[in-house]
């Protein structure tokens, strides 16, 4: 994980969840707004403590831990 400098991982925030900058802004809370249409500029209004850079690592962040593993889904129909 020595490449995401801005990702922390801390059992006492956030039940030792990913998170950014040990804030309590969980890499998940992030790239679930990003999925439901949130666009950056808009989470940078809401969480004017976040950068951009901090939202992008998250993005890196979670496309490596997509690339780690294989799930299986269901063929569509």
């Amino acid at each position: 994980m020595g490449q995401f400098t801005r990702i922390t991982r801390d059992p006492a925030i956030m039940n030792g969840k990913a998170c950014i900058r040990g804030l309590r802004v969980t890499v998940g809370m992030i790239l679930g707004n990003l999925g439901a249409g949130v666009t950056i500029e808009r989470l940078l209004e809401e969480y004017p403590y976040l950068s951009r850079e901090d939202v992008l690592e998250a993005i890196r962040y979670g496309a490596w831990l997509a690339s780690e593993r294989e799930i299986m889904l269901v063929p569509a129909a």
